[in-house]
């Protein structure tokens, strides 16, 4: 049995036997790899994008903010576009995991092949040729040098 509810925000939100299975709706983007459709903090599976404090280096040796570049990318890739999630889990932090789509084009994929996210190895092995093909092609972060989004956070909670 599935049951359509809106929230106050106008996001769907379907449940199917209980759980969450599909949220859409107009996204806020909080980051690279995160959004919010009305109440739901969503998570972008399979995917590490830099953090919003976060620089990389160019190819001149140069710093820029690759973490708030990732975010505008985002942004700008949704416009006013409704997206669709497809949730299947939660992270320890208490977001839902989610595979996000705008129609047939899965954000998550293009995060990681336009250079603005790294595949997040450690818990999925799905954007592994994605990242592959924007490490040679030297898209966006891949365009110089960066320390990887989890090594970067370890960094920041060692306090350095």
């Amino acid at each position: 049995m599935e049951i359509l509810t809106s929230d106050m925000d106008g996001a769907f939100i379907y449940l199917a036997a209980a759980a969450l299975a599909l949220v859409q709706g107009q996204p806020h983007v909080t980051d690279g790899d995160t959004i919010r459709i009305g109440e739901t903090r969503i998570r972008l599976e399979g995917i590490d994008a830099p953090e919003m404090s976060q620089q990389c280096t160019k190819a001149d040796g140069s710093d820029w903010k690759c973490g708030e570049a990732a975010k505008a990318a985002l942004i700008q890739k949704i416009g006013n576009e409704a997206v669709r999630c497809e949730i299947s889990g939660a992270d320890r932090y208490g977001r839902s995991l989610g595979t996000c789509w705008i129609g047939k084009l899965n954000l998550n994929g293009w995060l990681v092949q336009a250079g603005w996210s790294v595949a997040y190895r450690r818990h999925s092995v799905r954007y592994g040729a994605d990242e592959q093909a924007a490490h040679g092609n030297r898209l966006n972060i891949w365009s110089g040098g960066f320390e990887p989004p989890s090594d970067y956070r370890a960094g920041q909670r060692r306090g350095r």
